[in-house]
């Protein structure tokens, strides 16, 4: 199984990029995972809505050119479905057993994603109705696909 990563912008702390090195660490022994991140356009203070959607057309169309084809995809979104951490594992496995050996995982930046991004995306999943920093959101992400995957192998982890 393949798993990318999409995610818009950098992760400047230190203490995040270790948590998802050791995430990424710990999923090597289940999936090929990798993480692409795209560049972030700087946010003006109080952005009009003709310069917000200029700006996520810009990291759309960055994410859009880094999609893998025949992957799927699934956004994050406050608007996605919640799943709890067995609904989740399941999700992933089922994707699996359909035949699907690449999913595709998007991340926004501060104003989010892109319509087109969510359209094109096969399923969108959120982990809250909070926003959290997107940089957080890598972290999260990637230690629930962790969990999911010792879920799927019958591995102790999850309680």
């Amino acid at each position: 199984m393949k798993i990318t990563i999409i995610a818009v912008g950098k992760i400047k702390e230190k203490f995040y990029r270790d948590a998802i090195a050791e995430y990424e660490k710990r999923l090597s022994r289940y999936c090929n995972c990798r993480i692409l991140e795209v560049l972030d356009e700087k946010t003006p203070d109080k952005a009009g809505e003709g310069v917000s959607n200029a700006i996520l057309k810009k990291e759309g169309e960055r994410i859009q050119n880094l999609i893998p084809e025949n992957s799927y995809v699934i956004a994050t979104a406050i608007e996605g479905k919640k799943y709890d951490s067995l609904e989740f594992a399941k999700l992933i496995d089922q994707t699996t057993i359909r035949g699907i050996n690449h999913i595709t995982f998007i991340i926004g930046g501060s104003l989010g994603l892109l319509d087109k991004i969510k359209q094109r995306a096969d399923e969108m999943i959120s982990f809250s109705d909070m926003t959290f920093p997107h940089q957080l959101m890598r972290v999260i992400l990637t230690e629930q696909i962790y969990r999911a995957f010792k879920i799927n192998a019958g591995e102790p982890y999850h309680k």
